[in-house]
């Protein structure tokens, strides 16, 4: 299965394996057009989420969308909580649970512990853990791998959520809510085009920037301008912001934008800040980040789906 596969419902493989269809789902503003068919006992989906579990996030206001249910479940809120929730109301019917990298706050090592002492189907892995990732990052990636191994569970390490066309999606609209593409293409009113280039602000180093180069592509040919990606961390082989735009005003882009290639907990704010200073300060355009933009929702979905199925077609479990 590959990610822009559909599944026919007549052409599904064993029931053990999930699949990817189109079928209603009960109403409800998160229900979406996509689900995916999981097989019984499938294992929980463990939300990787780089930091610590942040304290100053107010918790979800009663009657929203993660407020406290009569189930018991924690209040969730932030990036994270949001994408969490839209994930099992819109994708795949069952509960997310976050696992963050730092502290010992909603761990991920207390969420592979509660995984594994609650048991498990026969050839089923313990757990599932999607790293909230807009692409690779090595840093946060060895870290991630290191606590899954010193845990001792044996959870399946799905893939980040990008590259994928879908994240392109996402920078587009965020450009487009911002006034700085045209917004024709994802149904929303069409705006004035203003910037004549893009630049891709990611995270992770050089092998990530190198990665985001594939969404970069992707999103120049949604735009018909061009687009690049660059470096928000420093280093000797590093691209910055300011070098990629600079490259562009030379080859002719007349107004420059800058996109975040960052969910959020990923990177210290500062980061952000001086992206937003380096805007200010050259007149560039600014996009939000991609934040709990609904099209990641699907996205996590997609990579626990991948990387279940994968474990079981290879019989990599133990």
């Amino acid at each position: 299965m590959t990610p822009d596969s559909e599944v026919p419902l007549d052409n599904m493989g064993p029931e053990v394996l999930p699949a990817r269809r189109r079928r209603p789902r009960p109403g409800g503003r998160h229900r979406g057009a996509e689900s995916f068919a999981l097989p019984p006992d499938s294992p929980p989906l463990i939300l990787a989420v780089p930091g610590a579990l942040d304290a100053s996030v107010p918790p979800v206001p009663p009657g929203r969308p993660g407020a406290p249910e009569p189930s018991g479940r924690p209040v969730v809120a932030g990036v994270a909580g949001a994408l969490a929730l839209l994930t099992e109301h819109a994708h795949t019917g069952r509960p997310v649970v976050l696992g963050h990298l730092a502290g010992s706050a909603a761990s991920l090592g207390a969420a592979l512990a509660a995984a594994a002492a609650a048991g498990r189907a026969p050839d089923m892995p313990p757990a599932v853990v999607v790293p909230l990732l807009a692409g690779p990052d090595p840093v946060i990636d060895r870290a991630l791998r290191e606590t899954v191994v010193a845990s001792g569970v044996p959870a399946v390490i799905a893939e980040p959520l990008g590259p994928h066309p879908l994240i392109a999606q996402a920078l587009h609209e965020r450009l487009a809510e911002a006034g700085l593409a045209r917004a024709d293409r994802i149904r929303m009113m069409t705006t004035v085009t203003v910037a004549g280039g893009v630049v891709i602000a990611v995270p992770g180093g050089p092998a990530a920037v190198r990665d985001a180069e594939v969404s970069a592509v992707l999103l120049a040919s949604r735009l018909a301008v061009p687009a690049t990606a660059a470096s928000l961390e420093d280093g000797p082989d590093a691209i910055s912001p300011a070098e990629a735009a600079a490259r562009l005003r030379a080859a002719g882009a007349t107004h420059v934008a800058f996109a975040p290639y960052v969910i959020g907990p990923e990177v210290a704010p500062a980061r952000l800040a001086m992206l937003s200073k380096l805007a200010a300060d050259t007149g560039a355009g600014l996009a939000a980040p991609l934040g709990d933009h609904p099209v990641l929702a699907h996205l996590i979905a997609l990579r626990y789906v991948e990387a279940l199925e994968k474990a079981l077609r290879e019989g990599q479990l133990h």
